[in-house]
């Protein structure tokens, strides 16, 4: 079972989707738990704050070190991974998502205002992953988007375990184009190779699909696929 624990200043954001459909169904099995800890319970002065200016000037503020790392302190066992969820962080892919699951416990600190105190990630050991290009107002739903890559990924949470070895970026591209009935839609017909029932024919084509489809969209993956 993985244990996904949320450091958050709003923990009624959760579980919200994750614990609906297969998630929640899978929630329930306890193929997954997820914990929401409130990082403004763990404030330590009169006031309750739970952010202030930062050093050096701005308009930004941050959230404290000593309440994010009380809040931490206080909830996790020795070992456990913990993920600051960043712009500044690692690029968050499959691979890392693959790499999650086998974890039994992930914590996912969310950000708000202008981050966290750079002294709190480097004394825990915290490592900072981020889930593109661009800056969000806050770290939930980001922790979302990671959470779903991740329990899809655990045994028993899809339905057919097959599928997963078939999407995009598990061999290196994007996957190829799926068609499903009615046979003609819009006088639109599906490629005559997926009715031939030649499984070679039908291979050889969703290869050269998915290579054509990775090396106009995303040059950077046909790149690397290239060099393996």
């Amino acid at each position: 079972m993985l244990l996904a624990r949320i450091f958050t200043l709003y923990p009624e954001f959760f579980p919200g989707p994750l614990g609906k459909g297969l998630y929640g169904k899978a929630l329930a099995e306890k193929i997954w738990k997820l914990e929401t800890v409130n990082i403004r319970d763990y404030t330590i002065d009169k006031h309750k704050t739970v952010d202030d200016t930062t050093y050096g000037g701005g308009s930004g503020m941050l959230i404290k070190p000593d309440v994010l790392a009380n809040s931490l302190d206080k909830n996790l066992s020795s070992r456990e991974k913990i993920i600051y969820l960043s712009p500044k962080g690692k690029l968050f892919n499959q691979e890392l998502a693959k790499e999650l699951s086998r974890e039994k416990t992930i914590n996912l600190i969310c950000g708000h205002f202008e981050g966290i105190d750079q002294r709190v990630i480097e004394a825990r050991n915290i490592k900072e992953v981020s889930i593109g290009d661009f800056v969000l107002s806050g770290g939930e739903s980001a922790a979302f988007v990671m959470l779903d890559a991740i329990i899809r990924l655990l045994p028993g949470v899809l339905g057919n375990e097959k599928s997963v070895e078939e999407e995009s970026f598990e061999n290196g591209l994007l996957e190829y184009p799926q068609y499903t009935k009615p046979q003609i839609w819009e006088e639109k017909t599906v490629p005559d190779v997926l009715l031939s029932g030649d499984h070679a024919k039908i291979k050889d084509w969703r290869l050269s699909q998915s290579e054509a489809i990775t090396r106009d969209r995303r040059p950077d993956l046909w790149q690397k696929y290239k060099k393996n």
